[in-house]
């Protein structure tokens, strides 16, 4: 893994979506989701608006690896589950770039219920095209 650009943060962090599909065991890529994501300090992260059992979520958690699109960028990532520490953080984020959309919609992605469905958005080495996830 490497870490993401400032650049890569700036745009990904100012795209109202993001576009995310995770790895067949193959390593073809599935069909992408257009979610929410929010950058949070040198980290970008996405949550499961529809509860852990949302398809994309699932198969993110299990595949490991994917890919994204947003704001210009396209990079393949890892998954990866994110600690409590980083949690107040994230909430804050989500609010600060969705709040727009009403308290009813941007309540599905915060919150101490939101916190288990999140994931970090780690960009993988550019020259490293071995890394595969899972079915």
């Amino acid at each position: 893994m490497t870490d993401w650009t400032e650049s890569e943060l700036e745009r990904i962090g100012a795209a109202d979506e993001l576009r995310i599909a995770s790895r067949r065991a193959d390593g073809t890529l599935r069909p992408y989701v257009i979610i929410w994501a929010v950058r949070a300090g040198d980290d970008v992260f996405v949550r499961s608006a529809y509860g852990p059992e949302n398809p994309w979520f699932v198969r993110a958690k299990r595949a490991g690896t994917g890919r994204i699109q947003a704001g210009g960028v396209e990079r393949d990532v890892v998954f990866s589950e994110v600690g409590a520490a980083d949690q107040d953080a994230i909430d804050a984020a989500y609010h600060s770039k969705y709040d727009r959309y009403g308290e009813r919609i941007v309540g599905s992605v915060v919150g101490e219920r939101a916190h288990a469905l999140t994931l970090r958005l780690s960009p993988v080495d550019r020259s490293n095209n071995s890394t595969r996830g899972e079915s």
